[in-house]
């Protein structure tokens, strides 16, 4: 009792201390303080920066002529004589925290990158609003290096886009156009460190744009080192259904250098397989390809892809035809020039594709494993 008579003493006496103290600075007129010139200034509470809005996007055509009117149903330009590519509208709002970003895609370049999107039918998917978005999500920085998004956003995996204005060949690589394109659900991007960087994510069934109809997820991941990409995708694409194909897996390898000043080098690697443990025969393929970029002046460059692309025991037919093994391969080379004009772009294109089967027609209708084109295209980015 002592002890606390004393306790509870000794703290009235610094209450009345801290009283008369604040009484005497009171007490009296009160006047401004003077700030003399050597005193340091006051500092001022930093102004949150303003979200900035801003839109961008492209615009393409082309022209394509080959035998017969004939073209790789991959390339992304696959259509005969003039035609069009696709316009892309791309509108980001960013601010220090967090932002968003919504990707619409307009034309048959378009509408081939977003072919899952819409509502699944018994015939297909039925078209809706849906159908346009190529991009739709928001992101939240959730401190200096990681970075949390959720929507739908494309594919971590391969070394092309969608938008002509992101690559130097205009027709698209076997690789990139069996994809995936796009995926929906939550990802987290991760530094860690100068030159290392790390992926995961969850999502939705691949090109499953809108929604998730089937009840499975996806799991992806990627692991960055200078330039350096290695992407992991795994994940049940058809649900619980009779007959599903189980667990699809795809490993891609992605990198990109400058060699020197005038010449840069590309390279990609994939494989897509589904689980080996289920016994059903579902399509799979591999591939490599690579890229040679040559600046010969400020306003035009030279580019080299060759590309190899194999299916093996799928009875799908991506390439077109396949053997008595159900396997397939075939071998593209594309030379592109891209001579630039202010914000235009064009790009004069010979590709040969040789394949393993006769997939192709000649110019008297007979088919033919190989297949020669053409194709002269403008891309506008803005």
């Amino acid at each position: 009792m002592q002890k606390f008579v004393q306790i509870f003493s000794l703290a009235v006496c610094l209450f009345l201390s801290f009283g008369a103290k604040a009484q005497n600075a009171t007490a009296g007129p009160v006047s401004m303080p003077v700030v003399l010139e050597e005193d340091p200034p006051v500092e001022e509470e930093e102004e949150e920066e303003e979200a900035k809005f801003t839109l961008s996007g492209s615009a393409d055509a082309y022209f394509r002529a080959s035998t017969d009117d004939q073209a790789p149903v991959t390339s992304f330009a696959n259509l005969p004589g003039f035609s069009l590519g696709m316009f892309n509208l791309i509108g980001t709002h960013e601010g220090k925290k967090a932002g968003f970003v919504g990707d619409l895609v307009f034309g048959p370049r378009g509408g081939d990158a977003v072919f899952a999107s819409g509502v699944p039918t018994l015939g297909g998917v039925a078209a809706n609003a849906s159908t346009f978005v190529n991009q739709l999500y928001v992101y939240f920085n959730a401190s200096d290096n990681v970075t949390l998004t959720l929507g739908n956003f494309n594919t971590f995996l391969g070394y092309e886009v969608i938008s002509p204005a992101g690559n130097f060949n205009y027709s698209t690589s076997y690789m990139f156009s069996y994809g995936p394109f796009s995926h929906t659900g939550i990802k987290a991007d991760i530094g860690l460190g100068e030159d290392v960087s790390l992926m995961l994510g969850v999502f939705n069934p691949t090109d499953l744009t809108e929604a998730n109809y089937i009840g499975s997820y996806s799991y992806g991941a990627q692991l960055g080192y200078k330039g350096v990409y290695l992407n992991l995708l795994y994940g049940d694409q058809d649900g619980d259904a009779e007959g599903s194909a189980g667990a699809l897996f795809q490993v891609d390898l992605t990198a990109g250098f400058d060699v020197t000043e005038d010449l840069y080098v590309g390279v990609n690697a994939t494989m897509n397989s589904y689980d080996p443990s289920d016994d059903t025969d579902r399509p799979g393929f591999y591939g490599f390809a690579g890229y040679c970029q040559y600046a010969l002046s400020e306003n035009f460059a030279l580019g080299l892809r060759g590309e190899y692309f194999g299916e093996n025991n799928t009875g799908y037919g991506i390439i077109g035809a396949y053997d008595n093994d159900l396997s397939a391969s075939v071998i593209d080379l594309t030379l592109s020039g891209n001579i630039t004009i202010g914000d235009l772009t064009l790009i004069p294109e010979i590709r040969l594709d040789a394949a393993s089967e006769d997939v192709f027609l000649d110019g008297d209708g007979k088919a033919t494993s190989s297949l020669a084109s053409f194709v002269l295209a403008g891309v506008y980015a803005f």
